[in-house]
């Protein structure tokens, strides 16, 4: 057999090696021998068919005793994976439902006021409620036992900021209330749109240490916001940041204003937060907290009415509509000016609507210690946001202060929902109008008692202890948000993560790597300094998955260096000349063209110093295109790839005559 490392010295002359190849390992073949890996079509069609033709799940979802015929198995299959009810609905029992209808009644009062505020925060009537349609949605077709689907302040937030900066509400709420309905419709269809095609990675793409800081600028803006409602004041700015608001208190208190509303307001947050307080304190009393929002309505809209206080300026809501809201699809508008803004603002929402959710629904899912299905999830949320558009609601997710009353007060699935659903649509049918002396300082002290649990410094001190640049992403959404606008905030964390990736994209480690003595383990000699380097072997490890454009100029650099280096300080003793160099390209999962390009300047830098190059367990797709370039054939040699490290080294050591393999 030819030996094609001297084949491929032909071009550039190096020191022929007097390796013995029928030596070489059976298993570094393997290497070589590997199946063609999968392309981007077969990928893709992957996808699709997961999406679309999911597979049933080890027992099959058939009938009791019975297997349904084959051409009706894909359709139940089918029905299943997008109605989970299908599968746990047949092993429900009165137990359960007995639980969930305390659930649901506990989760009503404490939806009921909750909703009512954040419509307020959202700058729509408090009869546009979500706690109605989107849960009878979400109870069929979710995944999550546990979570309770409603509005949640940071997305109400999110609304009412950037809306508003489209259509003014007090000039045009007809058209406000049509765009609000519009980004509803369109972030339910992008939330789908993520579940079908597997594109769950781009929730991620706002990262643990952004969503912390997000949230904790957002609960502060929105606390500078219910000043409004606190203070009881007429005229304030529609911006968000920290300055306009303060900007706009300083102004409005020039102006005549009620300290009832104030009194009011602060009477009841600290009622609501004592018993919140109570309700940690003793588990058994948790319904306390629960229903201390809605006591607080209740209390405070019988005493404004009782003393007539409204009539000497205390702020109350008044107009309020009853019963359910008429169909909105009429007032959709995918068409028009205002489509690219909607469009905008719909996946944004979509996407921080969705971040919460999920990350709600696997907290407690963990606790319960079952799985939740990520796609599943953004598919029933998406449905359940298209629902809500046609019926007069806005975006609606999974809260966590709402799914932490349901987890703690018994519910064991989804009906828990339907029963919210339908406690609600009774209480918007008979007692909507007598919220009509409901004084809007309790909603603005709802809002207020719901935003500490979204501020989370002891976790921001854990990112700053852990890593300094997640914590610099953490700073920058807190900073922006709270000084800039919500947007602003986004943008800022998107920016200093994707710097972060690019930056280590850019820069991957390169380590040198030593033997464990004993072993036949090979590791970074700076991170585990008792490994010892071979003697004349200089055996080096690529720590990225992608060996591409934006870092094969920095990988090549730094191993030349380093190969020049060796070769200018070692000792004139031949054995102690570096004479082979092991690319260790386990981590190197893909490689493009001048991936390829920067192995052979590698290579040719190598042969003119008459050092032999090996590689090491290179990835899938990688192997692959160095074969179809001809790296393996014309540059490297068939017989100087290898498996694993260990056997590199030891072909290396092999063609060195009276090299030992020892330290």
């Amino acid at each position: 057999m030819k030996d094609t490392a001297a084949a491929a010295a032909v071009e550039t002359p190096v020191t022929v090696s007097t390796f013995d190849v029928s030596r070489h390992p059976d298993t570094a073949r393997l290497v070589l021998s590997s199946p063609k890996p999968p392309g981007v079509r077969e990928e893709f069609v992957g996808v699709v068919r997961k999406a679309f033709r999911p597979r049933a799940s080890g027992g099959g979802g058939g009938g009791a005793g019975r297997t349904p015929p084959a051409r009706w198995g894909w359709a139940l299959t089918a029905l299943q994976t997008v109605f989970p009810v299908l599968q746990w609905g047949r092993t429900y029992n009165f137990n359960l439902f007995r639980s969930d209808v305390m659930a649901g009644l506990t989760l009503a009062s404490l939806g009921i006021p909750q909703s009512i505020g954040y419509a307020n925060l959202a700058k729509l009537d408090p009869q546009y409620d979500t706690s109605v349609v989107p849960p009878l949605i979400y109870a069929v077709m979710g995944t999550s036992r546990e979570i309770a689907i409603g509005p949640v302040a940071v997305v109400s937030l999110l609304l009412s900021s950037m809306v508003s900066k489209i259509v003014d509400p007090a000039v045009d709420p007809v058209t406000y209330r049509a765009l609000v309905f519009t980004i509803t419709f369109l972030a339910g269809v992008f939330q789908v749109s993520f579940g079908l095609f597997r594109l769950g990675f781009l929730v991620d793409f706002l990262s643990h240490a952004a969503i912390v800081g997000f949230m904790a600028g957002a609960a502060i803006v929105i606390g500078l916001q219910q000043l409004k409602g606190l203070l009881g004041l007429s005229h304030f700015t529609n911006s968000t940041d920290v300055v306009s608001v303060i900007k706009a208190v300083c102004s409005a208190l020039r102006d005549p204003w009620h300290p009832g509303n104030f009194l009011i307001g602060c009477s009841f947050l600290i009622f609501i937060l004592a018993t919140r307080f109570i309700g940690r304190r003793y588990k058994k009393l948790f319904w306390l907290s629960a229903i201390s929002p809605l006591l607080s309505v209740i209390l405070s809209t019988a005493a404004v009415y009782a003393t007539r206080a409204d009539k000497h300026g205390v702020k109350i809501i008044q107009r309020v509509q009853a019963g359910l809201n008429p169909s909105s699809a009429s007032q959709l508008r995918l068409s028009g000016p205002y489509t690219v803004e909607c469009a905008k603002t719909a996946i944004i929402c979509a996407v921080i609507a969705l971040t919460e959710a999920i990350a709600v629904g696997r907290s407690f899912a963990s606790i319960r210690g079952y799985k939740l299905d990520g796609n599943k999830e953004m598919i029933a949320m998406g449905c359940s946001n298209v629902a809500g558009s046609l019926s007069s609601c806005y975006i609606a997710t999974g809260s966590f202060s709402r799914t932490a009353v349901n987890f703690s007060a018994g519910a064991r699935s989804t009906v828990s929902n339907i029963v919210m659903s339908i406690t609600v649509f009774i209480a918007l049918e008979l007692l909507m109008k007598s919220l009509y002396y409901t004084p809007i300082a309790v909603l603005a002290s709802i809002i207020l008692s719901a935003l500490p649990g979204l501020i989370d410094i002891k976790e921001a001190l854990s990112i700053w202890k852990v890593d300094k640049m997640d914590f610099l992403t953490c700073l920058g959404a807190f900073v922006g948000v709270l000084f800039g606008s919500v947007e602003i905030g986004l943008a800022v964390a998107l920016a200093i993560s994707f710097t972060k990736i690019i930056i280590q994209s850019i820069r991957p480690q390169v380590e040198v790597l030593g033997r464990l003595q004993g072993t036949n383990i090979f590791c970074s000699i700076r991170q585990y300094p008792v490994a010892c380097r071979i003697p004349s072997v200089l055996t080096i490890r690529i720590d990225t998955s992608f060996l591409c454009f934006i870092n094969s100029t920095f990988i090549k650099e730094r191993i030349i260096e380093w190969i020049r280096e060796e070769v200018e300080t070692s000792d004139e003793k031949a054995r102690d000349r570096v004479q082979s160099v092991v690319l260790d390209m386990s981590n190197v999962v893909n490689i493009d063209t001048s991936g390829i390009s920067a192995l052979e300047e590698i290579h040719k830098e190598m042969a003119s110093l008459g050092i032999q190059m090996a590689i090491a367990g290179p990835g899938w797709q990688a192997i692959q295109k160095m074969k179809l370039a001809g790296v393996v054939d014309r540059v490297v040699g068939r017989d100087w790839i290898f498996l694993t490290v260990g056997e590199a080294v030891e072909a290396c050591v092999t063609m060195q005559k009276g090299t030992a393999l020892e330290c």
